[in-house]
């Protein structure tokens, strides 16, 4: 894993400015590649790549980069990893397109797939988390490539007359001619969703490479235009073939799901440094534990981080489970001081607005990890491929059982529920119990009331995933001057030509952009901060285009999901260590505000500073902030979101 910066000066430039600007740009991602950096400049071209390098594979000078081909025509910086790269090495040497390996870099491989195919060939043969730029000298071109699902981040715009990329906001900001303005739009996206879509970013001029996408720029431009990106790959289109030819036998499809996990497993061990996993005790990360264990001859790492608070801590359950499987377990239990001391880092961390607060034991457990490994596996993306969450097994339900009332009456049901104080929690389970199954009660009955308020009102069923997916349902009213705009996955969805499956098209919807651009983004920062490499077995390409054959029936089953990955589990791990309420990698964020980070929120939403600073609207934040503190509402992810983006704009705004 690595950290890539860079610029295109159309037109050619000074070989020591270039080199300079790079290095200036490359030294603020040290922390994404402590072990080695370099510059490459190509100054009649107008091009420089810098390169920080976390040495994975090939510990040697010979997986240095960036990296040339022997024949001089292509150059690549890239932060990632290939991981059927062998597999591709014999592919080369079978069609005479194989060097004389220099090393066993998964960068070399990745050299001259490009040299032999061609780049969206070569990204399309590739199973791995990457971002890269390619320079092409005999055609005088930049090309930017982002993985299949935006595992590895990337960003580009205008900087003055340079054309800047890197993989960290922040590496752009050193530019001199950084100037960019904030984008209001993407702060209304940010108040709905926490995280802004790509491909928006907080700044108006910068943009976020969509997933599974290419663009290139020429080095002879006459103009500073922007390229739509182009895709090599589409998780769209994958799910729509997939209606078609749907998996009938249940006892094919958990063998196939588990010979298909367990490969790539296999694959995303390979390594040169230690490696380990991060284990919650949740189902996937159990998945994915007990099938790396099981193919490991030692006992593997595993890590949790533990809280204190009741309802909150999950590092019991995971315990037994290391225990059951036999791994040599980590844990840490944190208290309330150690957790916020994270805070007043986060703004630096994620350097755009990001309101996710697991964000918070997700940096904790990956600290813990480092003081061991320097790779970790994670059970990410197994509930957008297999209908994990919540509001999978919710939409669906509420769909079916409210569907046939007319609008009017589910407006009134949906203020009746809001107009209901949330705790006590079992006031709570009691209203639901006409709506959902028991086995739809969560350990936070309180939290999901206010999503039922409301989406019991919503149009329609693409409505009614907006609202699941919605902390702030008006953030038009939130944000001064604030209105929306469609985002890549808004335009992949639209696209859609075929009836999904309703569960289908929701998975899908969650796989475009909450998982590329809040749960995949919140693991990278977090883990990358502290120089972590983390691996996603589940979004194996092999994985991925298997979950688009399986049927819903195999996803969500009496009010469950993640139906087939159980199946799997349970011939490793009892049921009994496993099947309890979801609840998620999280902070008791409604009793901190209320308590510790009391005085520090209400230094951040000030009248007078909120006013200042022309963002939010003032009247909205002090009802939310006195209904929340008064304990009449639980507005703290709400809260959260604000509180971030003023954090965030006290680092990067302030004059």
């Amino acid at each position: 894993m690595c950290g890539i910066a860079g610029l295109l000066r159309p037109g050619g430039g000074d070989f020591s400015a270039l080199a300079g600007l790079a290095g200036a740009m490359t030294a603020t991602l040290q922390h994404r590649g402590p072990d080695a950096e370099n510059v490459w400049t190509h100054d009649r071209a107008g091009i420089a790549f810098g390169h920080r390098r976390l040495a994975i594979l090939d510990l040697t000078e010979a997986g240095a980069q960036p990296m040339h081909s022997e024949c001089g025509r292509f150059t690549v910086t890239f932060n990632g990893e290939i991981y059927n790269h062998l597999d591709i090495r014999k592919e080369l040497e079978a069609v005479g397109g194989a060097p004389n390996w220099r090393g066993h870099s998964d960068t070399e491989t990745l050299v001259y797939a490009i040299r032999q195919w061609g780049i969206p060939d070569a990204m399309n043969r590739f199973t791995g988390m990457f971002a890269l730029a390619v320079w092409d000298e005999a055609k005088q071109e930049l090309t930017l490539c982002r993985d299949r699902f935006g595992e590895k981040p990337l960003f580009y715009g205008w900087s003055g007359r340079d054309l800047v990329f890197a993989s960290e906001l922040k590496a752009l900001s050193v530019h001199p001619d950084w100037s960019p303005s904030l984008d209001r739009s993407a702060l209304t996206a940010f108040m709905r969703y926490c995280y802004v879509p790509a491909p928006q970013t907080i700044w108006s001029d910068i943009r976020k490479l969509p997933p599974g996408s290419l663009v290139t720029f020429a080095a002879n431009a006459p103009d500073r235009g922007m390229p739509q990106p182009v895709q090599y790959w589409s998780h769209r289109d994958c799910v729509v073939a997939g209606q078609g030819s749907r998996i009938e036998s249940e006892a094919d499809a958990a063998d196939e799901f588990e010979r298909l996990l367990s490969q790539a497993i296999s694959r995303q061990c390979l390594s040169d440094v230690p490696l380990g996993a991060f284990l919650s005790g949740g189902v996937d990360s159990s998945t994915v534990v007990a099938l790396m264990q099981k193919q490991s001859s030692q006992p593997i790492r595993t890590f949790t981080i533990g809280f204190s608070e009741g309802g909150f801590d999950e590092a019991g359950e995971a315990r037994d489970v290391a225990r059951h499987l036999g791994t040599s377990h980590t844990e840490l239990y944190v208290d309330a001081k150690t957790a916020m001391d994270v805070i007043p880092n986060l703004s630096r961390m994620y350097d755009e607005p990001f309101a996710d607060s697991s964000q918070i034991p997700t940096h904790l457990v990956a600290s813990l990890a480092r003081q061991h490994v320097t790779v970790a596996l994670t059970g990410d993306a197994g509930d957008e491929l297999f209908g994990g969450y919540n509001r999978h097994v919710w939409g669906t339900a509420l769909n079916a059982r409210l569907s046939g009332l007319p609008h009017p009456v589910r407006r009134v049901l949906g203020a009746a529920l809001a107009a209901v104080a949330p705790e006590p929690a079992n006031t709570i389970v009691q209203l639901l119990e006409p709506v959902l199954p028991k086995s739809l009660r969560t350990r936070r009955a309180g939290d999901q009331v206010a999503k039922i308020a409301r989406i019991v009102g919503a149009k329609s069923a693409g409505d009614l995933y907006r609202l699941l997916c919605s902390i702030d349902s008006t953030p038009s009213d939130s944000v001064i001057g604030g209105h929306e705009t469609a985002s890549w996955a808004d335009g992949e969805m639209s696209a859609i030509a075929t009836r999904l499956d309703p569960l289908d098209r929701m998975m899908l919807a969650d796989s475009l952009s909450y998982l590329s651009d809040d749960i995949l983004q919140k693991v990278d920062r977090a883990a990358m901060s502290v120089s972590l490499e983390t691996r996603v077995p589940f979004l194996d390409r092999d994985v991925v285009e298997f979950a688009s054959l399986v049927p819903p029936s195999m996803k969500i089953r009496e009010g469950r999901g993640k139906w087939l990955v159980r199946q799997v589990l349970y011939k490793h791990v009892p049921a009994a260590l496993i099947d309890r309420p979801k609840t998620g990698f999280s902070i008791p964020l409604d009793q901190w505000l209320r308590g510790p980070l009391k005085s520090w929120a209400y230094d951040l939403l000030a009248p007078a500073r909120l006013r200042q600073q022309g963002l939010f609207n003032v009247m909205r934040i002090e009802l939310m902030l006195h209904q929340h503190m008064s304990g009449r509402r639980n507005h703290g992810y709400w809260l959260w979101n604000v509180l971030m983006a003023q954090a965030w704009h006290d680092e990067w705004c302030a004059s």
